[in-house]
């Protein structure tokens, strides 16, 4: 269900079989896969639970570790991922180095472009001088979560005291970039020592199932443009230097910050239709080919979407070391900021293909025969 993809081959271990690729030329931004992939079973021997019906999945005693180098797990495990939108683990012994080997190979397993690789955070990048490990190590390829930074940059919202509506933070990462991110994956090292510092997550695709079959097919229609004025409001008051140059995709340049991508977005994986062009990323943008009053009024419909149903929303409470995997394709999240101490994590982001809808593509409810 992909557009046409570059012929590239997928490492992997010798008794994988390869995933299915379309052929045209070489550095395409497109995904590689022509048909959504299925999952084997292989990690049915590990206790795991859904959260919530709808969205997320926890593997409680499973160390990632153990199965790092396992490409059919690895497959298996992103396969998850895309289908039940986050999948949460606890306790992990993972190091930096290793979180960055699992975010690349998740992509790179389920046909994410050659050119696509981890993202180098505009601000949340080693300039900042915050260690991503006890080695004191910076690494613009981690953003750093960091409470403190959050602090000094937002200090309107960042804060137990905020008078803004906690519900405007809704996001999926990095979607001002023309190649956005596909998996993320963060570890929490120093939760809060109060209570709080919860992250949720809210499922597109159900967001997408909410919508009329009339407002299905306009959302469709729609192109949204996406854009993250704050970085550079950040860099003009404190003074920040910026990577202004290649952050992880040959097309992830400059400090426009902006980027045009459908409203619906089919994810490549699952070959599902997921609600893209909602939520914080296009707070400071616009609906596409709109006035702007309607512009306006399908964002807020939108963004109520997703902040008012909580049966599409899986909420986690993080302690130390604790990891969450998500595919951006298709989840927004929010962090809860009710709390008054330090709160530090480690995320890695991967780059994936240039969004697409493609309108052969089903619902998840029409996929799981839920409808």
């Amino acid at each position: 269900m992909a557009p046409p993809a570059a012929d590239i081959d997928i490492q992997i271990t010798p008794e994988v079989a390869a995933v299915p690729t379309k052929s045209i030329t070489n550095h395409s931004s497109s995904s590689r896969l022509s048909e959504p992939l299925k999952y084997s079973g292989s990690l049915d021997s590990y206790e795991q639970f859904d959260v919530t019906n709808v969205i997320g999945r926890e593997f409680p005693t499973l160390q990632i570790s153990d199965i790092l180098h396992d490409d059919v797990k690895l497959r298996d495990l992103a396969i998850l991922i895309s289908q039940r939108g986050v999948v949460f683990f606890r306790n992990q012994d993972l190091n930096i180095e290793n979180q960055k080997l699992l975010g690349q190979r998740l992509g790179e397993l389920t046909g994410k472009p050659e050119t696509s690789k981890l993202h180098r955070h505009a601000l949340a990048n080693s300039k900042r001088g915050i260690a991503v490990d006890e080695n004191g190590k910076l690494d613009d390829e981690v953003s750093v979560i960091s409470s403190e930074q959050n602090r000094k940059f937002y200090s309107d919202r960042y804060s137990p005291a905020s008078k803004r509506i906690a519900s405007h933070g809704w996001h999926a990462d990095i979607t001002f970039e023309r190649i956005p991110s596909d998996y993320a994956i963060l570890k929490i090292v120093d939760p809060p020592t109060d209570a709080g510092g919860d992250t949720l997550w809210a499922s597109g695709y159900e967001a997408y199932d909410r919508l009329s079959p009339v407002f299905q097919k306009i959302a469709e229609s729609l192109t949204a443009t996406h854009y993250q004025p704050n970085f550079v409001k950040v860099k003009e008051a404190f003074g920040e230097e910026l990577i202004d140059d290649y952050r992880g995709a040959p097309e992830n340049t400059g400090l426009d910050f902006k980027a045009e991508h459908p409203v619906v977005r089919t994810n490549p994986v699952t070959g599902w239709k997921s609600l893209f062009g909602a939520g914080h990323q296009i707070e400071a943008g616009w609906i596409n080919g709109v006035t702007e009053r309607e512009s306006e009024i399908i964002k807020a419909y939108f963004h109520q979407i997703i902040v008012e149903n909580h049966d599409l929303q899986v909420r986690f409470r993080w302690n130390k070391n604790d990891l969450a995997v998500w595919d951006n394709r298709s989840v927004f999240h929010t962090a809860t900021n009710d709390y008054a101490g330090k709160r530090q994590g480690n995320r890695v982001v991967s780059l994936g293909e240039k969004p697409y809808f493609d309108p052969n593509s089903k619902s998840r409810r029409e996929a799981l025969g839920l409808l």
